[in-house]
């Protein structure tokens, strides 16, 4: 199958690989972390969603271990101090909305963007992950789709009243994520990730959501543009 040829072109547990690893790993492990963190802190603003948020932020919390699970298998350490660095625009903007108590603007940070751009790196690395992290990882990206569909759901029923702050907060974090992009390129091709493809998966999921919620075909490829500004 090709699949297991490009799989097998890679040395698991080379150094080269296991320090880019190291940095690939601390970003999901990290990513999941602020997932956690993030879904508990929006059960504060939606209580009336508090159960449906704490089973998702529980869920985040059980994806986070099953990397850690795939790192201490390569015998690899995350450096966790790069991924906190890796995430800090991102989670300064979410505490920002979270303490001006914006529903809307968290719910995009986290919901659309931290959530499309994990399936991104997931779809991407399955096919040249090792056995243990792939099995790991299909199983994380099928929950990721549907923390991605609360998002949608919520915000397409309340797309009245959000269109004008979800335009804001997209113009305002989107251009962080090719950023994030562009950092972390050097080590996901080292670990089989092209940037083109991840910033595709992305711009896919991303934008199908973006459709979904409400906003039409120009809207969103409008809004997919602020994304260049982060190149």
């Amino acid at each position: 199958m090709p699949e297991l040829a490009v799989r097998t072109e890679f040395d698991y547990s080379s150094e080269i690989y296991k320090d880019a690893y190291s940095r690939i790993n601390a970003i999901v492990i990290e990513g999941e972390q602020e997932a956690y963190s993030n879904y508990l802190q929006m059960a504060e603003l939606l209580p009336e969603d508090k159960e449906d948020l704490v089973r998702l932020a529980k869920m985040e919390n059980r994806h986070k271990k099953g990397f850690q699970a795939c790192g201490n298998n390569l015998k690899v350490s995350p450096d966790m101090p790069y991924a906190q660095e890796f995430f800090a625009g991102l989670h300064g903007n979410f505490q920002q909305a979270f303490s001006e108590g914006k529903v809307v603007t968290c719910l995009l940070i986290q919901a659309l963007i931290i959530e499309a751009f994990a399936i991104a790196a997931y779809n991407i690395y399955i096919p040249v992950a090792d056995d243990f992290a792939r099995k790991i990882t299909e199983g994380v990206v099928k929950d990721e789709y549907t923390h991605l569909n609360y998002g949608e759901e919520w915000l397409k029923a309340n797309f009245a009243t959000a269109k004008e702050e979800l335009e804001q907060a997209n113009k305002e974090n989107l251009p962080l994520v090719w950023k994030m992009l562009n950092q972390v390129q050097g080590d996901a091709k080292v670990l089989g990730m092209e940037k083109e493809a991840l910033v595709e998966d992305f711009m896919i999921s991303y934008g199908e959501a973006l459709s979904n919620i409400g906003f039409s075909t120009r809207e969103i490829m409008r809004m997919s543009s602020y994304g260049l500004a982060g190149v």
